[in-house]
């Protein structure tokens, strides 16, 4: 259990990092952006049970949002984050099992929804219009697909990586049941 909270904080910052800084490429006129954050969210996903996955993907994704100027996504980014855990697996020896082979494309499906919905309650909430709510979460659909599908990629070169390097067993020295 000591482990699981360890590596749950130390997969947050990870997270935090990766999605604010490293290779933070900005797309579009909304503020938006590329990032690895995702990628590191689907690793923690294949290593650590699902409730310490999803608070590594919940508060580093959070943190990336209010330390980056964009708080007003952390509540958003706290809940489409968490679900995007959901369909990973760590109860395999190796992170590329054939779940977490197709993991990546649900999970990506679970945030261009998700911030499609928030963009549209955010702009509404805000005094806009529903009409340039749906409007302006349309615009950015086309982007996050593009981020889901470089942090599923990723994922899977990097899982691949780890798995050959036995990361998984190295780390928890136990049996996989």
């Amino acid at each position: 259990m000591k482990k699981n909270i360890v590596l749950t904080g130390l997969l947050a910052a990870m997270v935090f990092f990766t999605t604010a800084y490293i290779l933070h490429i900005p797309v579009g006129t909304g503020g938006g952006y590329i990032h690895l954050g995702d990628t590191v969210i689907y690793i923690a996903a294949a290593l650590l049970p699902t409730p310490y996955a999803m608070a590594a993907a919940a508060i580093g994704g959070a943190l990336a949002d209010i330390l980056s100027g964009a708080a007003v996504w952390a509540i958003p980014t706290v809940i489409i984050k968490a679900l995007m855990v959901l369909p990973f697996t760590a109860r395999r020896e190796r992170m590329l099992c054939r779940r977490n082979l197709l993991a990546p494309v649900l999970a990506g499906v679970v945030g261009v929804a998700g911030y499609f919905v928030a963009e549209v309650c955010i702009v509404t909430l805000s005094g806009g219009t529903l009409q340039a709510a749906i409007g302006g979460g349309a615009v950015a659909v086309l982007p996050n697909v593009f981020q889901e599908v470089a942090g599923g990629v990723a994922f899977i070169l990097l899982a691949a990586a780890l798995d050959r390097l036995q990361v998984k067993k190295r780390i928890f020295r136990a049996t996989y049941t």
